[in-house]
């Protein structure tokens, strides 16, 4: 692993901030790292204020889009909510349809199968559309690349406005409003909203025009932040403020169906954290394991006892979606193995029986043994589809495009993507990949990185330290856990490997000092899989430790301890 330690800012500047904000010197070197310069801006990282949301109607289209489904109330038109089957789509659906059916009646939901019609607007969801008389559908987190499926809707009368949040082709479709700042002449001042957010500014600017305020759309917020989790938008500007105050939400007043897979947890208060690794994977298994409607029927279930019902529902399909993505991930291992491929610049594997709905999920999986960019490919109809991820620093998109003539179809975001193609072409792509990655990849991107903000000493690591570190969350790209590095530690004698086959290191440190005289702070530490490194620190040797800071909960005591990332 690579320890990177982030620039340290000027002390002048640290020291002003410091001095501004009655803060010692280490909490102003976090907060300029984070670009918080002025009191200002730290009264609003700090407090994160609704007030400080955009204007909806700076996004290009929102004037079109609001008249467009307003006309469709005005004349009793049906209205489709459609979208994706992952966590930000159904999390965007039951926002939109839950938010018009306050105001409107005609309105119903339509998630995509996953097998069936696969990623975004499908000609069944239209066939659909059409069937049962809707004239216009509202695509969220899909359909900026849906430019036949849109043409093909105009042709049956159908209307689509379009909230998507991820980077558009060379050509828009001919919808009556795209909504996505990501669009090159959209000056919208953010531009990195998830699909779930896209719809949000929707509502937001639907509630303006009929004297609602902001207020009045605090209780979907839970869903936002939800959204924000799972996708890994970063979480600054105006997605801090939505996460901040959805989580407010999910911790005191969660929709039926939120509470009711967080109901069983005995923590007091979740974090991002928490909804990343509870909630959304519960969210997500759903749409992997069985229909995304599933997921969207427990985030808008009103009845708590309904809800748990469906959660309860959804946590059989979680299971099964763990099974399978061990098993796959291990069969995938060994054709690595078997194929010798273990020292190539890519991942790239294929059986055609693997289940769809985990492989983005067996690729993350593979990325953690293997670090370099990684496809899984299993087969899908005719063809072959594949989830792609890459690694920090690394743009897979791009190394898409440049495979293009091999592919059918692609999109997706810097580090994720899915694709499909013909059987035919899987070689000839698997070689292009990899002669891509190859040409164009700085070769340290290929060794995992730890960025680490500041180095400090023991003693600084009081209650109060914490204490105002706890208040930079929520964390997520953008505005990571803080990550500091200490040097001369020494374990106290207690170090051991704990957990199932001793694969977690859990030690007690203090730190040396030639000066030091008499006892010096000791603080326990845990490393989740680090069991390995016992060696390290045995007999008192000294070592350095990246880590961040978290509680420890043990018997009623609360404790602060260092979650290692990495020893040496």
């Amino acid at each position: 692993m690579r320890w990177t330690l982030k620039p340290k800012p000027e002390i002048a500047k640290i020291k002003e901030l410091a001095q501004q904000l009655n803060v010692d010197t280490f909490i102003a070197t976090l907060l300029l790292q984070r670009g918080i310069e002025t009191f200002d801006d730290a009264k609003r990282f700090f407090r994160p204020s609704l007030n400080d949301l955009h204007d909806p109607f700076l996004m290009k289209n929102m004037d079109k889009a609001v008249s467009r489904i307003e006309a469709a109330i005005t004349n009793n038109e049906n209205i489709l909510v459609y979208g994706d089957y992952d966590v930000d789509g159904t999390t965007a659906v039951s926002l939109m349809s839950s938010y018009l059916l306050s105001i409107y009646p005609n309105v119903a939901t339509y998630i995509p199968d996953r097998y069936n019609e696969g990623y975004g607007v499908s000609y069944q969801g239209i066939d659909f559309a059409e069937d049962n008389d809707f004239s216009l559908i509202v695509a969220l987190d899909c359909g900026i690349k849906a430019i036949d499926k849109v043409a093909y809707a105009s042709e049956k009368g159908i209307d689509f406005v379009i909230c998507d949040h991820h980077r558009p082709g060379d050509e828009i479709p001919q919808a009556i409003a795209v909504l996505d700042p990501k669009q090159i002449d959209c000056h919208y001042p953010y531009d990195e909203l998830c699909g779930c957010g896209v719809g949000f500014k929707l509502i937001q600017a639907l509630a303006s025009g009929r004297g609602q305020t902001i207020n009045d759309l605090i209780p979907y917020l839970d869903l936002v932040a939800t959204a924000i989790g799972a996708d890994i938008v970063p979480v600054t500007g105006e997605n801090r403020v939505l996460a901040y105050h959805g989580m407010k939400v999910i911790n005191t007043n969660p929709r039926p169906g939120i509470k009711a897979i967080t109901h069983q947890l005995n923590k007091k208060k979740l974090t991002i954290t928490d909804v990343v690794f509870i909630v959304a994977p519960r969210i997500n298994a759903a749409g992997r394991m069985k229909h995304g409607q599933h997921a969207v029927n427990l985030l808008t279930e009103k009845d708590l006892n309904v809800a748990i019902g469906f959660a309860s529902e959804i946590e059989d399909f979680n299971s099964d979606r763990r099974d399978l993505d061990k098993q796959i991930t291990e069969e995938a291992l060994e054709q690595i193995h078997a194929n010798n491929e273990q020292e190539r610049y890519t991942t790239v594997v294929y059986k055609n029986d693997w289940h769809k709905g985990v492989i983005g999920i067996v690729a993350s999986r593979l990325t953690e043994t293997y670090y370099r960019p990684t496809l899984v490919f299993t087969k899908s109809g005719e063809k072959l589809a594949a989830s792609a991820r890459s690694v920090k620093g690394f743009d897979v998109y791009n190394a898409l495009d440049a495979c293009r003539d091999h592919i059918e179809q692609f999109g997706g975001h810097k580090y994720a993507a899915g694709l499909t193609l013909k059987e035919e072409q899987y070689e000839a792509f698997k070689q292009k990949f990899e002669e891509v990655v190859d040409s164009t990849i700085d070769r340290k991107l290929l060794t995992p990185e730890v960025l680490v903000d500041a180095e400090i000493d023991l003693d600084v690591i009081t209650p109060k330290f914490y204490r105002i570190i706890k208040q930079f969350a929520p964390f997520g790209p953008g505005n990571m856990t803080p990550v500091f590095m200490t040097q001369n530690l020494m374990d106290t004698g207690y170090g051991k490997g704990v957990g199932a086959d001793e694969a977690h290191l859990k030690i007690t440190v203090t730190q040396s000092f030639e000066s030091t005289i008499g006892d010096s702070k000791s603080i326990a530490g845990i490393g989740f899989n680090m069991g390995d490194k016992i060696e390290l620190i045995k007999n008192k040797k000294p070592f350095s430790a990246v880590y961040s800071i978290d509680e420890n909960e043990w018997n009623g005591n609360v404790s602060l301890q260092l979650k290692l990332k990495d020893i040496r």
